[in-house]
């Protein structure tokens, strides 16, 4: 089978001829139809020290079962997030991380909608917002931001901000449900906000708590890190808030389903539309790797082995 992998710190990234894998005890062999490219999987090639498996939101059909899998058989279609090689032909997928593909949906749609999806709804919940607040989202034409500012509206947000990279991507997150849509330079961010859903981190950390109102909330599920100020939290009583979604899918895999379940049943109802910005071959990952790198993307950019 091919495998796309990279030997040093920023690539290059290639292709590489590879066995088939096994599926282990408790474990999925899925012939991979899309491949999700997510920021941190970029990240992690361009700063880590060591090469890494290129893993990450896979979706496909079943082609093999291990020892003590009992919820899926061969030929069920399933998404799912892969902590092994999952830039590849066939990926091996453990039974607790994945998901039932509904038969009206692609593989495509799976990709771009369980795991970001899965990130936009768990960060939503831990903002614990209430119906009639206001909202806003940074990097809100990505692919977990698009899905976020959707839920947000959905979850009963009177006003819904969009925060974004540059003033081409306004129009777009905009016909996604948001009222306003602000660029990360703009010298003012409007009318103060209950809730952020902040996916950017680093010196966009400290602007997003500025927006909040008194009393309002931030949630941090960005990689970038950032640094922010006892004392700007204390003046206005505000909060920051960490999410990750690892700590969910590992320990609360009940929740885990039931926010799965939750973001099918907003798609089939035609309330969660995702959006996918691109689809490239395997063998040009590394493109797909510079859109996101660019920031130009408008939704999900996927990869098709």
């Amino acid at each position: 089978m091919r495998r796309v992998r990279y030997e040093s710190t920023g690539g290059p990234l290639f292709l590489e001829e590879a066995p088939v894998p096994e599926a282990g005890p408790g474990e999925l062999l899925v012939r991979c139809e899309a491949v999700g490219v997510t920021l941190p999987v970029v990240r992690k090639v361009t700063e880590a020290t060591e090469p890494i498996a290129l893993g990450g939101e896979i979706a496909g059909e079943v082609v093999a079962v291990g020892a003590g899998v009992t919820r899926f058989r061969t030929g069920d279609r399933v998404t799912g997030l892969c902590f092994g090689h999952g830039y590849v032909d066939f990926a091996v997928l453990h039974e607790a991380m994945a998901s039932p593909v509904p038969g009206t949906a692609s593989a495509v749609d799976a990709v771009a909608l369980v795991r970001s999806g899965l990130v936009a709804l768990g960060a939503l919940q831990a903002a614990r917002p209430e119906p009639g607040e206001s909202a806003l989202v940074t990097a809100a034409a990505s692919g977990v931001g698009h899905l976020a500012v959707q839920l947000a509206r959905v979850r009963g947000a009177s006003r819904v901000v969009g925060a974004v990279s540059g003033a081409g991507k306004a129009e777009f997150v905009r016909r996604l449900g948001a009222d306003e849509v602000v660029a990360y330079d703009a010298p003012e961010w409007g009318e103060p906000v209950d809730y952020a859903l902040d996916a950017v981190g680093g010196d966009l950390l400290g602007r997003a708590v500025a927006a909040l109102a008194p009393g309002g909330r931030l949630v941090a599920y960005s990689s970038g890190g950032g640094t922010v100020q006892a004392y700007d939290l204390l003046v206005g009583a505000k909060s920051v808030i960490g999410f990750q979604m690892a700590r969910i899918a590992r320990g609360k895999p009940e929740l885990y389903e039931r926010w799965r379940q939750e973001l099918w049943r907003l798609f089939a109802e035609g309330a969660l539309k995702p959006v996918v910005h691109a689809e490239f071959p395997l063998e040009e990952a590394a493109k797909a790797h510079a859109v996101i790198e660019s920031r130009g993307n408008l939704g999900k950019v996927v990869l098709r082995p």
